[in-house]
């Protein structure tokens, strides 16, 4: 099966160990193209202090392209126009995707909702009700398939169309008695995988997950949470990234609302039914309109950073992450100068990007 040339070079840029989501879309934006990237990546890698960069290889993501086809799933990528504006509207957006059913479903306004996987009887009933009424009032529902809130969400909006981000590759079930329901949800709604066919799902994984669940909707609703459990850091994701944050009670006695209470009692709108939630999304006319613009990358410099001035940025990185600006204002540097470095040190495998567009050293 032919490919085209640049599909296949952005492919390899991607799958290229060190870039991200940032460090790809600046290169994009800076060179023009994956061809022209993939050329500049060895004198970049140099000047970050690093050694020759394994770039991924042609053989390797034809192969994968293969498997993506074989699949019945095809890739989204980031400059194509049907590309999910929301999700672009994120810092950080996954340059690539894999996808496969009812791609349409993107073009009503979602709502993500999360919650605990170990959740009560009670909670999970709730979720596939309120997920049932939004379906119905044609607002779509996008989780994450874990156990507990989220496959109780996906049931209850499977017959309207349901949006299921997996941590894994495409062919792969976790957790596996969930496999019927991915099959389900491929045939009848929308399954979305950023990692490559055959990636088994790890710890690392499951935030890069939930920040495409937070970034594809206009609001999370959780259902469910203790203090410290990934759907906190979803709600978290999703009020940095100007999203409307929801949470549904509990009693003060299930450790389990918890996390929903605490986010209560830290602004989170309070909601108990689907008229409530369609209600604070706004009308139907403006529940699509998306913020103002996307991120733009960083402005760089490939010519213009003196080793004097990429040995000042590098000594103010430590091993706790500090805001890009905050480097710019103690460097003396330009933020073109700053952020070459920082790419450069990235590529290198040198620095490390978190939330918030913050960046630190790598042990």
């Amino acid at each position: 099966m032919p490919f085209g040339e640049e599909t296949i070079d952005k492919l390899r840029l991607i799958r290229t160990p060190h870039i991200g989501p940032v460090s790809y879309r600046q290169l994009m934006a800076r060179v023009g193209s994956a061809r022209a990237a993939l050329d500049a990546l060895p004198d970049l890698v140099m000047r970050g202090g690093g050694k020759q960069l394994k770039v991924a290889s042609r053989e390797s993501v034809e192969t994968e392209m293969k498997a993506v086809a074989t699949l019945g799933a095809r890739y989204l990528f980031m400059d194509d126009a049907d590309y999910p504006q929301w999700l672009l509207h994120i810092d950080n957006a996954p340059p690539v995707l894999t996808i496969k059913g009812r791609m349409e479903l993107l073009d009503h306004p979602l709502v993500a909702m999360v919650g605990a996987r170990n959740a009560s009887a009670g909670a999970c009933r709730f979720s596939r009700t309120l997920a049932y009424d939004l379906g119905q009032g044609g607002i779509m529902v996008v989780s994450g398939l874990a156990r507990g809130i989220d496959t109780a969400a996906h049931i209850g909006s499977l017959d309207s169309g349901t949006v299921a981000v997996i941590a894994g590759g495409m062919d792969i079930y976790y957790p596996p008695e969930n496999r019927e329901l991915q099959g389900a949800i491929a045939d009848r709604g929308l399954l979305i995988a950023e990692q490559p066919p055959g990636t088994e799902p790890r710890a690392r994984h499951f935030p890069y997950r939930n920040r495409i669940i937070a970034g594809l909707a206009k609001a999370t609703v959780v259902v469910e949470a203790a203090p410290k459990s990934g759907s906190l850091i979803t709600a978290r994701l999703a009020a940095e990234a100007g999203r409307e944050v929801m949470a549904v009670p509990g009693s003060p006695l299930d450790p389990r609302s918890q996390g929903c209470n605490q986010l209560i009692r830290e602004g989170a709108t309070l909601v108990q039914n689907a008229s409530e939630i369609a209600e604070l999304l706004g009308p139907i006319d403006s529940r699509m309109a998306f913020p103002a613009s996307p991120p733009q990358p960083m402005q760089l410099s490939f010519e213009g950073e003196s080793e004097p001035a990429r040995r000042a940025i590098t000594d103010l990185l430590g091993m706790s992450y500090v805001a890009v600006d905050e480097l710019v204002r103690q460097s003396g540097g330009s933020q073109a100068v700053v952020q070459t470095v920082l790419l450069e040190l990235e590529l290198s495998g040198r620095l490390e990007r978190g939330a918030g567009g913050k960046v630190r050293l790598t042990a």
